[in-house]
């Protein structure tokens, strides 16, 4: 699923992964998957060819990553040495997180769980220890955990009265963003791309947001992201 998922993100690029371990381990893939997802720049060369170069590239990649999905380093679940050692488990979980952050609606396999052995040399001889990895999360505790609220309400059991609300919000929505000769008329569409959104919550924190920090006008699911 994250092969395909990589493969069809990076068509344009002329980039066809194969093995997550073969493939990812120098960054060259992860560099422009970042770029294409996250819409910047990464300040690294495209192509690393000595292992310290390479070590260079995926610490300033990790680091992009970090920052995005917002974990400190005790959370993440990879390092620089565990993806340039082709380490699945690490690269799995690198990518799964990669792909929740940026595409969130990506219907990644729920449940899925790896059965790990860790191997340890003693003084008394080799120690085993059994584990079980989470890579993404069960769905049915994520329902346990979820719990309905009026908006669940709304939807199930009167939406009749949806509409009642949605002009109130669109009321709400059009005395603030009018001041800046806007108009909405439609919740669903006109939010889609995120850019009423933007300029809502900077009429309600009473700042202006500087135009080059998003796409005004976005032209592909990246921009919209």
């Amino acid at each position: 699923f994250l092969i395909d998922w990589i493969n069809a993100t990076l068509k344009e690029e002329h980039i066809v992964v194969r093995s997550l371990e073969e493939d990812l381990y120098d960054g060259l893939v992860l560099h422009h998957l970042l770029e294409k997802l996250g819409s910047f720049k990464l300040d690294v060369d495209k192509i690393a060819l000595t292992e310290k170069k390479q070590r260079q590239k995926l610490s300033v990649i990790l680091e992009a990553v970090a920052e995005c999905v917002q974990l400190e380093e005790s959370q993440m679940k990879w390092s620089v040495e565990s993806i340039l050692t082709k380490d699945l488990l690490c690269t799995l979980h690198l990518l799964v997180a990669i792909a929740k952050h940026f595409t969130p609606n990506l219907a990644l396999p729920p449940n899925v769980q790896v059965e790990t052995i860790t191997i340890e040399n003693t003084s008394r001889g080799l120690k085993t220890a059994n584990a079980v990895e989470h890579i993404t999360e069960n769905k049915e505790n994520l329902k346990a955990q979820s719990k309905d609220d009026a908006f669940d309400e709304l939807f199930s059991r009167t939406p009749d009265k949806l509409d009642a609300v949605k002009k109130v919000f669109l009321q709400f929505v059009n005395e603030r963003v009018g001041k800046l000769g806007l108009n909405m008329k439609d919740i669903e569409s006109q939010f889609a791309d995120g850019v009423i959104l933007l300029l809502l919550i900077g009429q309600l924190e009473g700042y202006f947001l500087n135009l080059r920090t998003f796409f005004l006008t976005p032209a592909s699911t990246t921009e919209r992201v």
